[in-house]
């Protein structure tokens, strides 16, 4: 039974890990990176497109970031699109690229930030622990209907817990190391 269990639970926490990681790319550190755009669209001819499909998406500095459209007439559109995503980003262009700079983080949007971390840290955390208790439901379920014994459910609980540990700590680490980074730029 715990060899159908195990890879349920860790398809869930994996999941729940890889959303942490995303969301975690959208929160600004001061620096520039290019996954801070990936939820912005533009209309390209009738046609939401994604930012880095209309135009190359570069990082010249540590705090600049550059979009080199495709189309040129594209580039008034990518501006709107930038501005009307509220992203607290003043892009301006030359006539062919667009430059946006990154202006550095004062200590409160820094706290603001570490507390915006915490709060997707938890609601990671939560989603492990959500996964630990529907296969610890199962275990209960089987041993119920007399599937299993109590001691083998009390063996697959122990065992879905070093899983659910495994996970909360990479939870903690992925969240000790963004916040490091935050107060370090």
């Amino acid at each position: 039974m715990m060899a159908e269990i195990t890879p349920k639970l860790e398809a869930t926490m994996k999941k729940a890990i890889d959303s942490l990681k995303y969301q975690l790319t959208r929160i600004r550190t001061g620096r520039a990176q290019a996954s801070v755009l990936d939820n912005v669209s533009v209309d390209y001819y009738g046609t939401s497109t994604p930012i880095n499909q209309v135009g190359q998406v570069s990082t010249p500095e540590a705090r600049l970031l550059q979009i080199q459209p495709f189309d040129k007439n594209m580039i008034a559109v990518i501006e709107k699109a930038i501005m009307a995503a509220n992203l607290g980003l003043t892009p301006s262009n030359d006539g062919n690229l667009i430059r946006i700079p990154f202006p550095a983080l004062t200590e409160e949007k820094r706290k603001e930030q570490v507390r915006e971390i915490k709060k997707v840290a938890e609601d990671a955390r939560i989603a492990v622990r959500n996964s630990r208790r529907d296969q610890n439901d199962l275990v209960k379920k089987a041993e119920k209907d007399k599937d299993i014994s109590e001691d083998e459910s009390k063996k697959f609980q122990a065992e879905i817990q070093v899983v659910t540990n495994k996970y909360v700590k990479e939870v903690d680490v992925i969240i000790t190391n963004k916040e490091q980074e935050l107060m370090a730029v």
